[in-house]
């Protein structure tokens, strides 16, 4: 991308981010074709920023019907930017969050997408039922990873879960995960299963009391065959990644991990 692009990009961000300042949760915005209803004005900023904009999910399909599996589907940005660069592609979609989920339901009822399945889950390393932490918002996340009691005003849940592995039962074309903190115990369940995929990007969470588990990632992705980078969005997105660099205990930031099958 070049200097003068990107400076473009940033000021149509700064411009759509002052448009947003007074919506409200429930109301319907427009996105590049789509009418999307939204649960946080700041949340779909940064979606439609992020995806739509800065395209953190582009992948180049070998076949015009690619499957994706799209693990953290919040309010369903990121199926509706699948759908649009592959309009054939076949989409399974989690979102375990009951308060994020008929947002979700109803953007992609709304849009008329075909071959897209949601499933009210939570990906995990385990079937059954877990407790479930909610801010109604994005940053929503299972109790195993948030800590022993949820964050002042959140709510709490029993959601159902699912394995990923069981998924992984023919080609991934693309894998994306953004699931608050689980993103290695749902690896590691799947690490037998991931020469199914193609390509894939997972955004790994260093949050406060979690373990650390970037290094198992990045080596469980070499063993399996995956070459990979890693970006750390941008200031506005993720400012815990930018310098001066500092370390605490109670540290925030998010990493991109992309991946793509060396064979």
């Amino acid at each position: 991308m070049s200097a003068g692009t990107s400076n473009t990009i940033a000021k149509t961000i700064r411009r759509l981010r002052g448009k947003l300042r007074q919506r409200k949760p429930g109301s319907l915005l427009r996105c590049c074709g789509y009418s999307v209803r939204i649960n946080d004005a700041a949340n779909f900023h940064v979606l439609r920023k992020d995806i739509f904009m800065r395209h953190i999910y582009h992948f180049k399909a070998h076949r015009p019907e690619p499957l994706i599996l799209d693990c953290g589907s919040n309010i369903g940005m990121s199926i509706l930017y699948f759908k649009r660069a592959y309009p054939k592609s076949r989409v399974i979609g989690f979102e375990p969050d009951p308060s994020i989920f008929p947002y979700l339901k109803e953007n992609v009822e709304h849009a008329s997408l075909r071959d897209v399945k949601l499933i009210q889950a939570a990906v995990a390393a385990q079937d059954g039922s877990l407790r479930f932490y909610s801010d109604g918002k994005y940053g929503s996340c299972l109790a195993a990873t948030g800590g022993s009691k949820p964050p002042a005003g959140w709510k709490a849940y029993n959601v159902p879960c699912i394995r990923l592995r069981d998924y992984l039962t023919e080609t991934v074309d693309f894998l994306k995960m953004n699931i608050e903190g689980a993103e290695w115990d749902v690896l590691a369940d799947s690490e037998d299963r991931l020469s199914q995929v193609r390509e894939l990007v997972v955004e790994y969470h260093h949050l406060p009391g979690s373990p650390r588990t970037l290094h198992r990632i990045l080596e469980l992705l070499h063993r399996c065959g995956f070459e990979y980078l890693i970006n750390d969005f941008d200031l506005e997105t993720n400012p815990g990644s930018q310098p001066p660099f500092h370390l605490a205990p109670d540290s925030r930031y998010f990493l991109l991990i992309y991946g793509k099958r060396k064979d």
